[in-house]
C-alpha cells in the first residue's frame, strides 16, 4: 500500500510538491529521509513540482532544483512507481541544495554517485513497502540504459536479476 495520495489531475505548471503528492510529510520514506518534522515541513515547503507536457517520467531541474513530472505519467503511472520516483527526486532536490552536481558527466548514469544514492534509497523503501525483487527490478528499468546496465544497476543495489 502506497502511503501517499497522488493528485493525478494536477494541471500544467508549478505546484508545491504536497499539492501533487499529498500526505508526503507523513510518509515513512520521507520520515526516514528527514527525521525531524519541522525539517521535513521546511524542505517540502521549499520544494516545487512542475507538471509538463513532455511524455516523460520525473527529473530534477539542475538550475533551481524543482521536480518535473510528465502529465501522462502523473495521470497513468503506477502508484508505487510514482511514490518511489518522487522520493528518488527528493533525494536529488536535497543533493542540489547541498551543492552537488546532479548530472556529473564524469560518470555514466548507472555509476553517477547522485543516482546510486537516490536509487539505493528507493530500493530500500520499496522493500519496506513489501515489493518483491521482480517488481523492483522492473521499476529500475528505464529507456536510457541498456539491458546490461540495467542488470548491473540492479545487482549493485542488491536486487535479484531475472526470474
Amino acid at each position: 500500500m502506497v502511503p501517499i495520495t497522488v493528485n493525478r489531475t494536477a494541471g500544467l505548471g508549478r505546484h508545491h510538491v504536497t499539492e501533487v503528492f499529498r500526505d508526503l510529510n507523513d510518509s515513512p520514506g520521507l520520515k526516514r529521509f528527514i527525521a525531524a518534522k519541522r525539517d521535513r515541513e521546511a524542505f517540502l515547503e521549499s520544494t516545487h513540482v512542475e507538471v509538463v507536457e513532455d511524455d516523460t517520467y520525473m527529473w530534477t531541474d539542475d538550475e533551481d532544483g524543482h521536480v518535473n513530472v510528465g502529465r501522462k505519467y502523473l495521470a497513468e503511472g503506477e502508484d508505487a512507481y510514482l511514490y518511489l520516483d518522487i522520493l528518488h527526486e527528493l533525494v536529488h532536490v536535497r543533493q542540489f541544495k547541498e551543492g552537488k552536481e546532479l548530472f556529473d558527466t564524469k560518470y555514466d548514469y548507472i555509476n553517477r554517485p547522485t543516482e546510486v544514492e537516490a536509487y539505493q534509497f528507493v530500493v530500500d523503501e520499496a522493500r519496506l513497502l513489501g515489493l518483491k525483487d521482480e517488481k523492483i527490478y522492473d521499476y529500475l528499468r528505464v529507456e536510457w540504459i541498456t539491458k546490461r546496465q540495467h542488470d548491473f544497476l540492479a545487482r549493485r543495489l542488491g536486487v535479484k536479476v531475472g526470474r
